[in-house]
């Protein structure tokens, strides 16, 4: 295990604007079927690296107030992924190719994407092998999945974007997170005005010991919603994105009134009713909340 370059790569990671970075051993990824498996990708990896970076809280202000929508989906979602942290994960690539480590810059594809061509050896999975980046992150050490089925990091919350890197640099792990974030609570499902929510039907989730239970939500409801959410950019098939759809922000408010977050505000994110639009109709949401 090679600390000193943990060491400086993490150094590097802060100087070029990375926010969060998770370091997993391949061994971590063990069980995964050949499809969602970071090895099918390059066969050598020792080291599954989480690149992360913010979506700062003022991308979602205009969503919030319901007056600009291009900020989230510039700031927040396309140029945040395709732009900077693109760029940040290919300086960092081009970091561990510069001592003599191979690197391989994985993209955030979401997993719904079907394979698209066949095998090409034997017991190989056709292309493309699609990673689940919410289940890496857990397996980097980043954070946990909240119950809203949303990724959650203790310095954010559900804010911030992901890339991966795999290197056969044998890299020193990132521990698994301990600290809960979310509280799990049923009472999450009022934070959706559709009912996508359904508290009745949880799941808990196991990825490398740590234990999560998790709503079931129904995406097609999602697909539907007015309320901020946006669709996948990528593949139209995948999950919409929620960050800024109204659930998520209500959440977010309350991890953030609850003091659960690392990054903290002068002021409190909502500061007037949230809007929600119902049948073509403007409305506040002040019975739905359960601030």
């Amino acid at each position: 295990m090679n600390r000193k370059l943990t060491e400086e790569l993490k150094d590097y990671a802060r100087s070029i604007g990375i926010d969060l970075l998770g370091i997993a051993p391949i061994e971590r990824f063990e069980g995964l079927p050949p499809e969602r498996h970071p090895g099918s990708v390059f066969p050598e990896a020792k080291s599954v690296i989480v690149v992360g970076k913010r979506i700062v809280r003022g991308a979602l202000r205009g969503t919030e107030e319901g007056t600009q929508f291009q900020s989230y989906n510039m700031y927040g979602y396309h140029w945040l992924e395709d732009r900077f942290l693109s760029v940040t994960t290919f300086k960092l690539t081009e970091f561990l190719e510069d001592r003599r480590h191979e690197a391989v810059p994985i993209m955030n594809l979401p997993k719904e994407v079907p394979p698209m061509g066949i095998p090409v050896r034997s017991g190989q999975p056709a292309p493309n092998v699609m990673i689940d980046f919410d289940d890496t992150a857990v397996r980097a050490g980043l954070g946990e999945i909240g119950y809203l089925g949303i990724f959650l990091s203790p310095e954010f919350g559900p804010r911030q974007r992901f890339y991966i890197i795999l290197t056969d640099a044998v890299l020193e792990p990132t521990p698994i997170c301990e600290k809960k974030i979310c509280e799990r609570s049923p009472d999450y499902a009022k934070f959706c005005p559709l009912g996508a929510v359904d508290p009745s039907r949880e799941e808990t989730m196991s990825v490398c010991g740590k234990k999560m239970k998790v709503a079931s939500i129904d995406y097609a409801k999602c697909a539907k919603c007015r309320n901020g959410a946006v669709p996948n950019h990528r593949y139209p098939g995948a999950r919409p994105d929620r960050i800024a759809a109204l659930c998520v922000r209500s959440f977010m408010n309350h991890l953030e009134k609850g003091g659960r977050l690392a990054n903290k505000f002068e002021h409190p994110f909502r500061r007037r009713p949230a809007w929600l639009l119902v049948e073509d109709k403007a409305v506040l949401q002040e019975g739905h909340d359960i601030e």
